[in-house]
Formats: structure tokens, C-alpha cells, sequence
């Protein structure tokens, strides 16, 4: 039972003791240790404090990136050899079973994080001041954060409300249904919509436009075209956000919360973590994964060659896409040219993730492929753009509009208007799903672009429509549950 993270009765120290530092004033505070939880929230500083707590779990959220492309079409497991996190390989070739700990590592973060907005939540009137609501708005931004992420990955989830989940309660509470956590979503990103600012009080946290980018996506999963085309419209005609002229340059670590970035996860090279605890630490964990092994050369650190994108994922961009080495690294063009040198992994395709590649300069503490600063973009522009096009399109509104959104993406990659989409209906939303691949490769939103639209079979290897569309509940949950709860289908 100690093991069971998800139900286990969590004090304010565990809650705040794996906190450290960020790159932004507001997560840069330090907790204070040693506290009582039932008689916390007495303060600004305590709710402020909590919020800190309850925003670290994004850190830990780089393993769902990781394993939203590795499951997708777009890139294999890699590593050093087929013994390498066997659960990363199991999920690459769709023959996971509910004993991986990846999938646990998500479901025990992710509910973590729900834990520690719901603490919030849970004391939420306990004391006023002047600005509160801000903090309870971002809470449930964030709860809606963890749980998007949870519904995505396993389907049904227990819901607690505004309290925190308690030892036994897996053993009493249901799994609810899809649809019931869906709309438990939306009521939190409404509530966020209407009640925090356009601009963060702190680089890093939640805004306005996050919560409605993320209510977008929400409804653009359960296929609300009609809702989603409302709120994404909302945001795009704020004016509030604009593409970045030159794409080389987002992925930068000098151009980070830039005027695209809609919501950024934040990291930081300040303190590091070791493979026993690899939430803790304060970097991108996935960025020192994706990077090339034994590599020796200029701009990029070496790495673990996990995550490499295939050869076709490469070549399906088209001709004059500025995009394609943005995303991808060509290491056999790119060695010659630089005079770098470098090894091969298991399941080495010469292709890298250069988005989130290590890159040379970081000072880092402790161990480099453990503490890379480089920030995870969740949610860009560009996103909000796509996702207002298909919405558009899939919901028959309006083709035209949809069109112009699309275009206004595609003009950027390829520098000119030659290359503008003219097509309607069926074609264009096929044009609109396949620009997502290209201006996303990397960022670990294709296998549940492709689950969501039905493609997922016949274009992942190894799919089996009905299994896969969702990921298996943890064994040990499972266990715990003593009959409570039931395994996903087929697993």
C-alpha cells in the first residue's frame, strides 16, 4: 500500500517537500516545511505557497510528451538496446500490459497533481484577502491541467471534487465515467476563463488565454466543434498572441515565453535529481532522453537516443518546409557538415528530435541529462490556430475561415502564399490534421491526434482499435482497488 500514491494520506510537507526552485520569481519562493496540513491556509503567502506546490507536477509531466510521440507514428522507443526502460519499448511497439512503470509514473504524477489542487480547493474559503480568486482560478486550471491528461491517457478516472483523495478511497469511490470527468474539466477551465487575467502575475503561470486554449482542445476531443470554435475564436481575436516570425528560433532556450506561447511548462537547470526520483528534479528530463548518443560536436550535448523520429516522419514533409530541421536532425548530414561524431542506439534511424535536444551552454548542476532548462511548449499558437481550423472544418461551419487559419500557419513555414490551401470539406480537413503532424512533430500531441480522429489504426504499427485508444490502469491500482474498479478493455 505504501507504493500507492494516488490514495495515500498526503501531509502539507509532502505536498510542498519535493519544491525547489524555477526559472520565474513566483515558483523561485520557498516553501516553509513542517506544517500541520488541517490547519494550514491562514494566509496569502500559504494559498501562494500550496499553488507552487500544486504547479511543480508539470515538471514531471515530460514523460507524457515523450511517450505521445513515441506511441504515434512519429518516432520509436530508442535508447541503448531492447533492455532499455522496457516500459518506454513496450509502448513504442503497442504490446504495454497494465505492469510498466512509465504508465505508472503518469497516472501516480498526474494524480499528484490533482491531490494538491484539490488541497486547495478543499480549503478554498477558509481565509480571504484581496486576490484569491486568481489563486483558486489557477488551482482549477491546473486541476483541469492533470486531469485532461489523466482522461487522455486511461479513459475513466475516480473524481473526488473539491477534496483530497484519502487511503481507502479506491476502494469505495468509481471510476467515472468519460463523459463525467469531461464535464468536470470544462466547469474548471470556465471558471478559470472568467476569473484569471490575459497577462500572469509571474512568467509561468496560468492566464486567461491558457485556460482558453485548453477549453478549446478539451471540446475539440468530445468532438464539441461548435463550442471549440467559439472559445479558440475568442482567443485568436483578443489579439493577444502572435506566431514568431522566424520558427528556427522558438525552441530556443533565449526565446522561451515568447509571444506565441500560449501556456509553457517551466524548467530550470537549478538543482538536479537522480534516477531514483527522476519528478524531482527541476530540468527536462525528456530533453537529455531525446539527445544523441556519444555525441562530440557543436550547438547539442549528448544524450540517451531515446525517442528518434523515423525516417518517414522525415520525409513526409514537403519540399520548402522550413519545419522539417526545426524538428528533426538529420545527425548523418549534420555530422559531416560540422565535423561531429557520434553513436548509434537501438533502433537508430539517424533522425533526432531537435526541438528538445540538449543544447551546449546550459550549466547545468548535477547531472546534464537530468536538469536541461529548455521549457516544454504545451500549448503554442500556432496550436490554437490548428485547433480553431479544424474546428471550423470537422463542424461544418465555415470553410473559408478555416482555410485562413491553416494558411496563416502554413505561411510561416514556407516563407511565401504559394503554397495556401484552396480545398473544402473531407480534403480540407485532411490538409488541417496532416499540418498538425508537421507543425507538432516533437511535442507529443500525435498519438491522441490520431486516436481522437480515428486514425490511429493502419497508421500506428501494431494499433488495435478498441485496446489502444486508451492505456491500462496500473496494476497495483488495480490491486489496491479490491474489485472496484475494472481494467480497460482488452488488457
Amino acid at each position: 500500500m505504501k507504493n500507492n500514491i494516488i490514495f495515500r494520506s498526503i501531509l502539507f510537507v509532502l505536498l510542498l517537500g519535493a519544491i525547489h526552485s524555477c526559472s520565474d520569481d513566483f515558483v523561485d519562493r520557498k516553501p516553509v516545511y513542517n506544517i500541520d496540513s488541517e490547519n494550514y491556509f491562514n494566509s496569502e503567502q500559504d494559498y501562494n505557497d500550496a499553488l507552487i506546490a500544486a504547479y511543480d507536477l508539470l515538471q514531471s509531466t515530460y514523460i507524457n510528451v515523450m511517450l505521445g510521440e513515441i506511441a504515434s507514428d512519429n518516432t520509436l522507443s530508442g535508447g541503448e538496446s531492447a533492455n532499455d526502460v522496457i516500459g518506454i519499448q513496450q509502448i513504442d511497439e503497442m504490446i504495454h500490459t497494465p505492469v510498466n512503470s512509465n504508465l505508472r509514473d503518469i497516472w501516480n504524477w498526474m494524480f499528484a497533481g490533482v491531490n494538491r489542487a484539490n488541497y486547495i480547493l478543499e480549503f478554498k474559503d477558509k481565509t480571504d484577502f484581496e486576490g484569491k480568486e486568481q489563486i483558486i482560478a489557477e488551482a482549477r486550471f491546473l486541476r483541469a491541467y492533470y486531469h485532461f491528461e489523466l482522461v487522455k491517457w486511461f479513459g475513466a478516472i475516480p473524481l473526488k471534487g473539491d477534496a483530497r483523495f484519502q487511503l481507502n478511497d479506491e476502494k469505495s469511490i468509481p471510476r467515472s465515467p468519460v463523459e463525467d470527468v469531461y464535464a468536470v474539466i470544462e466547469s474548471d477551465l470556465q471558471y478559470a476563463v472568467e476569473n484569471l487575467n490575459p497577462i500572469a502575475p509571474q512568467v509561468g503561470r496560468a492566464t486567461k488565454g491558457a485556460a482558453q486554449a485548453l477549453l478549446g482542445k478539451v471540446y475539440l476531443f468530445q468532438e464539441k466543434f461548435v463550442d471549440a470554435a467559439n472559445v479558440l475564436d475568442d482567443l485568436i481575436s483578443s489579439n493577444q498572441y502572435q506566431l514568431v516570425a522566424n520558427y528556427n528560433t522558438i525552441f530556443e532556450n533565449n526565446n522561451e515565453n515568447n509571444s506565441e506561447s500560449v501556456f509553457e511548462v517551466q524548467y530550470s537547470d537549478a538543482e538536479g535529481a537522480g534516477f531514483g526520483c527522476l519528478q524531482c528534479s527541476e530540468g527536462n528530463v525528456a530533453v537529455g532522453f531525446n539527445g544523441i548518443r556519444n555525441y562530440s560536436g557543436p550547438l547539442f550535448d549528448s544524450g540517451f537516443s531515446f525517442n528518434v523520429p523515423t525516417q518517414e516522419a522525415y520525409q513526409s514533409y514537403e519540399a520548402g518546409d522550413n519545419r522539417r530541421d526545426v524538428a528533426i536532425l538529420n545527425i548523418v548530414t549534420f555530422a559531416a557538415a560540422n565535423n561531429a561524431t557520434y553513436g548509434t542506439g537501438y533502433k537508430h534511424t539517424g533522425y533526432f528530435n531537435r526541438k528538445y535536444l540538449p543544447r551546449k551552454g546550459d550549466a547545468n548542476i548535477g547531472d546534464q541529462n537530468l536538469t536541461n532548462p529548455n521549457n516544454y511548449r504545451a500549448i503554442r499558437y500556432a496550436d490554437v490556430l490548428l485547433m480553431a481550423a479544424e474546428a471550423y472544418s470537422r463542424g461544418g461551419i465555415n470553410d473559408a475561415t478555416a482555410r485562413e487559419y491553416l494558411n496563416r500557419v502554413r505561411r510561416r513555414a514556407f516563407g511565401d502564399n504559394n503554397h495556401d490551401i484552396t480545398a473544402s470539406g473531407a480534403a480540407l480537413t485532411d490538409f488541417i490534421l496532416a499540418e498538425r503532424r508537421y507543425e507538432l512533430m516533437g511535442e507529443g500531441h500525435r498519438f491522441f491526434d490520431l486516436v481522437r480522429t480515428g486514425k490511429a489504426a493502419g497508421t500506428i504499427p501494431g494499433f488495435v482499435a478498441g485496446k489502444h485508444d486508451v492505456f491500462p490502469i496500473p496494476i497495483e491500482e488495480i490491486q489496491f482497488a479490491n474489485g472496484n474498479w475494472q481494467q480497460n478493455p482488452q488488457y
